[in-house]
């Protein structure tokens, strides 16, 4: 294993194309320390079949392998899941040097721990925030600066918790089915560069402890 990753170092087999493509899905429970956590494996991809002299190459290993990845869930308390989300993201994201594909694995892991109904980054392009990678149903594509909650958080340069988007003054309706909502500035060299936008379909669902833990998050992306 390297950072988290399971090397995919055994025969692939054969696909339909002759690629030699292999999906796997799995969840089981484990102990990790004294946390109960779900590990969850999504996919494998192999390329083509190569000799086996040719695969035990370090330059091989290292830059051709796709790897998958392993997302272990906590099943205790919300502090214990931030915590092993934080250790596991870092340890992803470490040699990412990539903006878009840092927050595509950043969106998915937050959204499967949790199991949030929409979890997604805006980007910002001009006075615009631009639709960047996110896990959940279709989402507004543009949000100007200043409106609804991802524009006033990007207009006050903080976390925005909302229990009830009701109640919101401007509030953009992406989907009638989100209730509530939290939105995180993502900060590079003291400019916000986007907002990490969170909906939950429940009420009251966020609160200080997932605004230290998602900006902590925020800081390593």
């Amino acid at each position: 294993r390297v950072a988290g990753l399971q090397l995919a170092d055994r025969e692939p087999f054969p696909g339909r194309n002759g690629k030699g493509i292999h999906r796997e899905s799995d969840s089981d429970e484990e102990q990790f320390g004294k946390v109960h956590v779900t590990k969850i494996t999504f996919f494998t991809i192999f390329l083509p079949i190569f000799p086996a002299s040719c695969r035990k190459s370090p330059t091989f290993r290292s830059e051709i392998l796709v790897m998958a990845e392993e997302l272990k869930i906590a099943t205790g308390s919300k502090e214990e899941r931030y915590s092993l989300l934080y250790e596991q993201m870092k340890a992803l994201l470490a040699d990412e040097v990539d903006e878009v594909a840092r927050m595509a694995n950043a969106a998915a892991m937050i959204h499967f721990t949790f199991g949030f109904f929409w979890t997604g980054f805006y980007r910002v392009k001009g006075d615009e925030l631009v639709l960047g990678p996110f896990q959940g149903p279709l989402a507004c594509m543009r949000i100007r600066y200043g409106r609804g909650v991802c524009g006033t958080a990007w207009k006050e340069a903080k976390t925005l918790v909302v229990p009830d988007v009701e109640q919101f003054p401007g509030h953009i309706a992406c989907s009638s089915l989100s209730r509530s909502e939290i939105v995180v500035p993502v900060w590079r060299d003291e400019v916000i560069i986007g907002v990490l936008d969170i909906d939950s379909q429940e009420l009251s669902t966020f609160d200080e402890v997932d605004q230290q833990w998602l900006e902590k998050i925020i800081a390593i992306i």
